[in-house]
């Protein structure tokens, strides 16, 4: 008897579906929602197709005919992608539209990027007759106030060196002795970026994906809601301080600004991964952000620092450059000892 390959892409890592039997049905388009999870059999691999992120977070490539379960959701990422589930047609084709397993269909994709792994609609993931959703297995969590000091790593867009920045950020912090949370509370879900903070030396990883998101492109009090409780459980953590990430920019659809609200009065240190020098400009101007370090390929070379410090008055860093984490730790001490 033949067994199809069924691969459990990272979205389901907060699910129990590799310990827990359940059946896979196909459901009437009415009933589908954002955070379900589905299963889709791959149709075609190429070699410029993108890869699947695995809930251990190992890439990995399919062959047609082998199944994954990822979770329907949004995406409307600047420089590569954008689509929805709710874009998927009467054909039931559709595509894992990034390797995690957000599962739509993408309207709108970058030349540069990889093609998205395609995939026909096999059924909805059920147990006891009802469809499984990512909110179904989020831990619940004594509501609390984000009591954590925070550095906050906002961007200029997709790709400005925010997770790289992180990583450096957390291993100075680790370097000081601290208990430090990492987490990233905007985007669409990818567990590569948490894991790297795991890998620099956070104690703890956490992400939106914990709360039940499969991308944080949703009704902005809804959004606050499940941040609030994903808050809850990193406060419950007492760490010393807590590495933030807001996935792409403030300005685009993922909640960026919800997100800076909500753990406004905890942050100590700003720090925006731009672009290019020029966009360091045009978030300060069109979102207000006041940053207190500039990383990011803007800061790669010293014609690029030495623009930023022109254009803002803003110190600004090359993260790549080992001989400028001395000053990072020094500005991180500075900005976070009053908070002790």
């Amino acid at each position: 008897m033949s067994r199809i390959k069924c691969f459990y892409l990272s979205l389901t890592r907060i699910a129990d579906l590799e310990e827990v039997p359940y059946d896979v049905e196909p459901v009437p388009r009415g009933g589908w929602e954002t955070g379900d999870y589905v299963m889709g059999e791959i149709t075609q691999v190429h070699s410029t197709f993108a890869s699947l992120e695995l809930s251990t977070g190992r890439h990995i490539e399919g062959m047609p005919g082998d199944r994954a379960i990822g979770a329907l959701g949004k995406r409307c990422a600047t420089l590569e992608g954008v689509g929805s589930w709710e874009d998927i047609g009467d054909d039931l084709a559709m595509q894992s539209m990034t390797a995690a397993g957000l599962f739509g269909k993408l309207t709108s994709i970058s030349h540069r990027s990889p093609r998205p792994v395609p995939l026909d609609y096999v059924g909805h993931v059920i147990r006891g007759g009802l469809t499984l959703n990512m909110r179904d297995f989020v831990k619940p969590s004594e509501p609390r106030a984000l009591a954590t000091p925070v550095v906050l790593l906002v961007g200029t867009s997709m790709s400005a060196g925010k997770t790289t920045t992180g990583r450096v950020v957390i291993h100075e912090l680790k370097k000081m002795g601290l208990a430090v949370v990492g987490a990233k509370l905007t985007g669409a879900g990818r567990y590569r970026d948490v894991l790297s903070f795991g890998d620099a030396g956070a104690d703890h990883i956490l992400d939106f994906v914990d709360a039940g998101m499969p991308s944080t492109i949703a009704d902005p009090e809804e959004y606050r809601t499940r941040l609030r409780q994903l808050l809850s459980r990193i406060s419950a953590l007492k760490a010393d301080v807590l590495v933030a990430e807001v996935g792409a920019s403030p300005m685009e659809p993922y909640n960026g600004a919800v997100a800076i609200e909500e753990i406004g009065s905890q942050v100590r240190c700003r720090i925006l991964c731009a672009s290019d020098p020029y966009a360091v400009v045009g978030v300060r101007t069109a979102f207000g952000f006041q940053p207190d370090l500039v990383t990011g390929p803007a800061a790669n070379t010293e014609a690029g620092i030495d623009l930023v410090v022109k254009l803002t008055g803003v110190r600004a860093l090359n993260m790549m450059d080992r001989s400028s984490h001395d000053e990072l730790a020094s500005i991180l001490r500075k900005k976070l000892e009053p908070a002790w």
